[in-house]
């Protein structure tokens, strides 16, 4: 059973549901081939991981200095896309990755911190291994995730890039258009 996030230090709380998702998976190893098992692994991390993330600030950084000329329906609905299209990608990435193991780092904080990075590596045998980095804040609501970076790139710095160039092309509504019709093509 998962324990609050609002009492737990974010390295807990990232092993915790790491290790939970984990076991999950390795209990459903059999049905977790083609469509079905995409669309089983994408509710697991909706019900387990999304909830861990702050998509808001996510989208924010992403979308950049556009943010603030987006109205509150648009920043909605970017905010709604591209959760669905992290929590698909998402899903993919752990299906590829589920043989590997997962090394977490010590994690250095101050206790009054409310910014830091949890730090860990996914070990697959024979290649090297990926570091991952997540940043987190703490909120009202506990630690939240708002970056993750693989290998020294940040998903969100990945993405302002793309979305930047998107919305200069055909606007915050152009992104979106662009976002929904992408979650429709990995929903299949």
């Amino acid at each position: 059973m998962l324990l609050p996030a609002l009492d737990v230090a974010p390295d807990v709380l990232i092993r915790a549901v790491t290790e939970e998702v984990i076991a999950i998976i390795k209990d459903n190893q059999a049905s977790l081939s083609g469509a079905e098992g995409q669309k089983m692994v994408a509710k697991l991390i909706e019900d387990k991981v999304a909830p861990h993330f702050d998509f808001t600030a996510m989208t924010k950084l992403a979308v950049g200095r556009y943010w603030r000329d987006a109205t509150e329906d648009e920043r909605r609905m970017l905010t709604e896309e591209f959760r669905r299209l992290l929590v698909r990608t998402y899903a993919q990435v752990l299906l590829s990755f589920r043989d590997s193991t997962v090394v977490f780092k010590p994690l250095r904080m101050a206790p009054d911190a409310t910014d830091v990075i949890v730090r860990l590596e996914l070990k697959q045998g024979g290649v090297s291994p990926i570091a991952i980095t997540l940043a987190m804040e703490k909120s009202a609501m506990g630690w939240k995730i708002y970056d993750v970076t693989v290998d020294l790139v940040s998903l969100v710095t990945t993405y302002r890039g793309s979305f930047a160039s998107k919305i200069r092309e055909s606007g915050i509504e152009g992104l979106i258009r662009e976002l929904s019709d992408k979650n429709r093509q990995l929903g299949r």
